[in-house]
């Protein structure tokens, strides 16, 4: 519905896969306002969401905003998918959105970290997608989630945490066992 709302004549394989170089500017408009009320509503219920997502049980106790914030967080994740689905469509949107915050999970343990990193992750993946689109003359969506996914192989092999990598490293590294005197 907020598709059809928005002015767009999209036929179905612009819907399913995407068309990121083909977006009018009622989506664009559309996009943005939806980014703009996304993360002006993450600002403002930053908190209780990260609360919600580690501890759930824990802000049932102390509030009883838990089933508004949960509320909210579903919110957020059906507009961030209807931008997505302007621009990469349905199959790539949920690629882009995954596989930065997976491939970030292999970097970093801090909510800070993960945050950050998959931000950059996106960021590259997207620019990256886009210019391979243009140089190669291949279509763009499908680009920039190889990209993404090419990201997420990458942490998966050689990330610092719970990667291929990390745990050959452990099992390489001698265990030092102190002795009293």
């Amino acid at each position: 519905m907020l598709i059809s709302l928005g002015g767009s004549s999209v036929d179905l394989t612009h819907v399913l896969f995407g068309s990121i170089l083909a977006i009018n500017s009622t989506a664009l408009l559309l996009i943005a306002g939806i980014s703009t009320l996304i993360v002006l509503t993450l600002a403002v219920v930053f908190r209780a969401l990260v609360v919600e997502c580690l501890d759930p049980l824990f802000l049932r106790g102390q509030s009883r905003r838990s089933g508004w914030v949960h509320s909210v967080f579903l919110g957020l994740l059906v507009l961030n998918l209807t931008a997505g689905f302007q621009t990469l469509g349905t199959l790539m949107a949920v690629g882009l959105m995954m596989l930065p915050a997976t491939s970030a999970r292999f970097w970093s343990k801090r909510l800070e970290g993960l945050i950050g990193i998959a931000i950059v992750l996106a960021m590259v993946a997207s620019t990256g997608g886009l210019l391979l689109s243009f140089h190669l003359d291949i279509p763009s969506g499908p680009s920039i989630i190889l990209l993404a996914g090419f990201g997420y192989l990458f942490s998966a092999l050689f990330g610092r945490y719970h990667s291929l990598a990390a745990k050959l490293r452990r099992k390489t590294t001698p265990l030092t066992v102190e002795h009293g005197t």
